[in-house]
């Protein structure tokens, strides 16, 4: 076997990535384009010791959970991987996803642990408040969209039905004004040039919008013309409340440098989760599917099991959005963040909903959280929300010192919950429930809040 070579292959399940697996003679096969329970003809893309990659090139015989993708680009753009496979099932895969984890990885009795079915969407398009489109050139033009996998060609796109129509309206605005002005975007090869992100964010309740364009440069001549092309536009179904310009000079894959100038409206937009309002400012984290957000917090909340008389601990806590859902239902609440910037915005939403019983400290969380459990704070429950990495076994070993109650955890990559929560069992914890969310229909990523008892 080489790469180039065709091979007819059975489908036999999925990785968590998305991809098809198949065998040859108990030699795997990683099958992009391909579904559980088809046959196709694969096309050999990289041979490895234990494992070779291949592309689906023809469908022999379908799966009965193959669809029709609903996008006309999903062959060439990577942004919903799943798109050919019928929804009942990519939830399937995704708590086969967190099933898999815990049991490989963490190495826990999965008859000691609940797993629920992966909570859904009922409408599992138009879902994300958040678009971030990379702009450059082709064809002597301007253009935007979404990067090939694994590249940085970029697909040109008129319509994406995980974003709001708004959004490619937004993009539409900035291209036809690159073209219209005969303004460069950004050459990634060559360094120079203006625009490099349209960075498009939504208010799901509030139907504000932002409009970030990501510049290499803060000098765009006629940068007004643009302004008012877009405040001309009838964004659908929602009202444009904020342009902003964002210089990132830094030669990286960021997508915001640390400069904004507001060029018309405000700084801000507002938007509504739990009950409660917050900021979103450009470099926000925010959680990307309001829906299903809403999903994920009542999940955690209940899991939580606040009465009103307790001290929580909010581990990498963002802009305050779990520690102010659970603010409504404790007694007090203290919240850990790194980011200098999310911190500030957690204050001006605890004022903002006239929340007084949370407090927010600024720091990476190792450090942090093992000086307030020495200040012997004794937190009754634990949230933690890291990022893909997971946590780490300094800011766990603080958290097992204190002995909470409850552990809550909300996480965005299966594996590394599953290491953390082997650690905290370890550690005298028992991991009894998780429930599997899909915040990102039509990908391979799963979101899971997982509840660990003492």
């Amino acid at each position: 076997m080489k790469p180039g070579d065709t091979i007819k292959l059975n489908i036999l399940n999925t990785a968590p990535d998305g991809r098809g697996i198949g065998k040859i003679d108990h030699f795997v096969i990683f099958v992009i384009g391909a579904c559980e329970g088809d046959l196709v003809l694969a096309k050999i893309l990289t041979v490895h010791k234990t494992y070779a990659t291949a592309a689906a090139v023809q469908v022999l015989a379908p799966s009965p959970f193959r669809q029709e993708s609903f996008c006309r680009a999903s062959s060439a753009c990577g942004g919903c991987p799943l798109s050919h496979i019928q929804y009942e099932k990519q939830l399937a895969i995704k708590k086969q996803t967190v099933t898999d984890a815990l049991a490989r990885i963490g190495g826990f009795d999965l008859q000691t642990v609940e797993i629920s079915d992966a909570l859904g969407m009922d409408r599992p398009f138009c879902y994300r408040n958040k678009m971030v489109f990379p702009v450059g050139q082709a064809g002597g033009k301007a253009v935007g969209g979404f990067y090939a996998p694994k590249s940085h060609d970029i697909v040109p796109l008129d319509s994406c039905l995980a974003g709001e129509e708004a959004a490619m309206q937004a993009l539409s605005c900035v291209v036809q004004f690159l073209n219209d002005e005969c303004i460069a975007p950004f050459h990634e090869a060559k360094k120079c040039g203006t625009v490099r992100r349209v960075f498009v964010r939504t208010g799901f309740h509030t139907k504000a919008l932002m409009v970030v364009i990501s510049s290499f440069t803060e000098r765009i001549r006629h940068l007004d013309r643009l302004v008012s092309a877009l405040r001309e536009t009838e964004f659908a179904g929602y009202c444009l409340k904020s342009v902003v310009l964002n210089v990132n000079q830094k030669i990286n894959n960021l997508v915001l440098g640390d400069k904004n100038i507001t060029l018309w409206g405000s700084d801000t937009i507002e938007d509504e989760l739990m009950g409660l309002i917050f900021s979103i400012s450009p470099h926000s984290f925010f959680q990307v599917n309001p829906v299903q957000t809403q999903v994920l917090y009542q999940t955690a909340m209940s899991l939580a099991e606040l009465d009103g008389t307790k001290t929580v601990l909010d581990v990498y806590c963002g802009i305050g959005t779990i520690s102010l859902c659970a603010a409504k239902l404790a007694k007090r609440v203290i919240g850990v963040e790194i980011v200098k910037e999310a911190v500030l915005d957690a204050g001006v939403n605890a004022e903002r909903n006239n929340i007084k019983n949370a407090e927010f400290y600024c720091g990476a969380a190792e450090q942090v959280v093992p000086d307030l459990i020495g200040r012997d704070i004794r937190p009754d429950v634990v949230f933690l929300d890291p990022p893909r990495k997971g946590s780490d076994e300094k800011t766990l070993s603080a958290i097992l010192s204190a002995r909470p109650e409850r552990i809550v955890y909300v996480s965005c990559n299966p594996a590394t919950l599953a290491r953390d929560a082997r650690y905290l069992a370890d550690g005298g914890y028992r991991l009894t429930r998780a429930v599997p969310v899909d915040m990102f229909p039509h990908t391979a990523h799963v979101e899971c809040v997982a509840l660990l008892n003492k």
